[in-house]
């Protein structure tokens, strides 16, 4: 389970989370509770799982696939330092006990009464200059989270950072440091290898774009970035139309990621399977397994809208035309689909989307979302396959990041998760074949909403967290025999 070191570090060292009844093996989704700063009687920690009931109210969604802000703390780590240290001066008069942390791995044999705990650290945890990111701060921040008990950490490895002036020349300077940190404190590390933009999406609170020669050449061929039927260009992350084009400086982008992770390899293999224990692989906007059909930057989109299909660089289109002539229908190679609605439409706004008569379930439609997903399976099994290979016999777990799209489940096409990429539907069962992709390479299966619940939603957009996450679990077990998937990413 991960959290957000600037929300919820205070949550951890004054609040109990206690087991959850009647849950069956593996590791258990989470509702959380914090208080806005420290405030535990004594600093005794138990990671458990929370009962769904204990959450103390309903709160709005402030974003669509992560927790609801839990207010009162500046998103800077001075604050959980002010409060450690103020935390460590009341603790002085008290008599201590060792913290308690009783849990087991996924799919481990033996008695289960909680999860491991993993913060999320700050995204601009490492600065442009590919230093620690207020250094001193992020030092007693992590002395806090070992001394609440908590497992490790979770911190994204920035592309945009570290390969940032030229091709092949990787600057790890700042994360040596912050890894040495960890190692100090004796904190484990789930690395993320961070293909994509910081800055647009949900909970970004900072701007790390692509690396400037990535960037360079998106300029010179817009074509290597997603397009909308509108022509509005997304700079989040390389279209995956190009997956196998040699358009960055002579390499495939899935050459280029692969070079990225193995310099990263390399270069921490001393850490690797004893301080590193976890390699969650980007796979596209926010790091997730999906297309950037819901942008946030410049009011593009917002919740609960539908979103819209990404698939109109020139790239993407050469293969549907492709796909469309092998499928004897050429006719539908040309464009996707004319009638979907914009950004924030609802599902009944649109003739493909509607409930009934919905292009979606008809032959045109059942062609066009079946190529569209196939492309994303495809490109998560290129990068699985470098990642499997890159990591393979260091000790560390790989994992893969999926996002909870929950808004307007209840509707027959799940018009959202179709414009992301999942072919998910009333009819059709969208996450099976990408929890089957994971499962051939061993892989966690990461997802974006597992701590929340139905009646925090909104209604009338019939979002249905805990209902996608049932089928999610579903299809975890039906690929692997028991649950494998992963933690609760409440990140916000």
């Amino acid at each position: 389970m991960a959290l957000s070191i600037t929300h919820q570090i205070g949550g951890l060292a004054g609040t109990l989370i206690h087991s959850e009844a009647g849950k069956t093996s593996g590791e258990s989704t989470a509702t959380l509770s914090a208080a806005a700063l420290w405030k535990s009687p004594v600093p005794n920690v138990r990671c458990k799982i929370q009962k769904p009931d204990a959450v103390e109210a309903i709160t709005p969604p402030f974003s669509p696939c992560r927790s609801p802000v839990l207010g009162g703390i500046r998103p800077d780590l001075s604050v959980a330092c002010q409060a450690f240290a103020t935390e460590m001066e009341a603790s002085m008069f008290l008599e201590t006990e060792a913290p308690v942390r009783e849990y087991k791995e996924a799919g481990s044999q033996g008695k289960e009464n909680g999860v491991p705990v993993y913060v999320m650290m700050p995204l601009d945890s490492v600065a442009i200059g590919n230093t620690v990111n207020r250094r001193k701060a992020m030092n007693v921040s992590l002395q806090a989270l070992k001394s609440a008990g908590v497992e490790g950490i979770m911190m994204d490895v920035w592309w945009g950072l570290v390969e940032r002036d030229s091709p092949g020349t990787y600057n790890w300077g700042g994360y040596e440091e912050l890894l040495e940190m960890a190692k100090k404190h004796g904190l484990k590390v789930q690395a993320v290898m961070s293909f994509h933009q910081c800055g647009g999406n949900v909970g970004d609170s900072c701007t790390i774009p692509l690396p400037k020669w990535v960037v360079e050449e998106i300029d010179r061929d817009p074509d290597l970035a997603y397009s909308d039927q509108w022509g509005r260009r997304n700079y989040e992350y390389v279209s995956l139309g190009c997956d196998t084009r040699s358009v960055l400086k002579g390499r495939t982008p899935v050459q280029c990621y692969a070079d990225f992770m193995r310099a990263f390899r390399d270069n921490f293999k001393h850490l690797l399977g004893d301080t590193i224990v976890e390699i969650q692989v980007g796979m596209g906007p926010a790091g997730e397994l999906r297309y950037p059909s819901y942008p946030e930057q410049d009011g593009t989109w917002k919740f609960p809208g539908i979103g819209a299909f990404q698939c109109y660089d020139k790239y993407m289109l050469s293969s549907l035309k492709a796909a469309a002539e092998a499928a004897g229908k050429p006719e539908w190679g040309s464009t996707g689909p004319t009638d979907a609605g914009n950004y924030n439409n609802w599902p009944e706004d649109t003739n493909f989307f509607k409930k009934e008569g919905g292009g979606w379930n008809g032959p045109y439609g059942e062609f066009f979302l079946t190529w569209y997903s196939q492309m994303l399976l495809d490109h998560g099994e290129r990068i699985l396959t470098s990642a499997k290979s890159i990591f393979e016999s260091t000790g560390v777990k790989i994992s893969v990041k999926v996002a909870g799209i929950h808004w307007h489940y209840g509707t027959r096409s799940h018009a959202p998760e179709l414009t992301a990429g999942y072919y998910n539907t009333r009819f059709c069962d969208g996450y099976l074949p990408i929890a089957h992709m994971l499962a051939r390479h061993g892989a966690i299966f990461n997802f974006t909403c597992i701590e929340m619940r139905d009646h925090e939603q909104p209604q009338d957009a019939l979002c249905a967290p805990e209902k996608l996450v049932r089928q999610v679990a579903l299809a975890t077990q039906k690929s692997t025999g028991s649950p494998s998937w992963g933690k609760c990413i409440a990140t916000v």
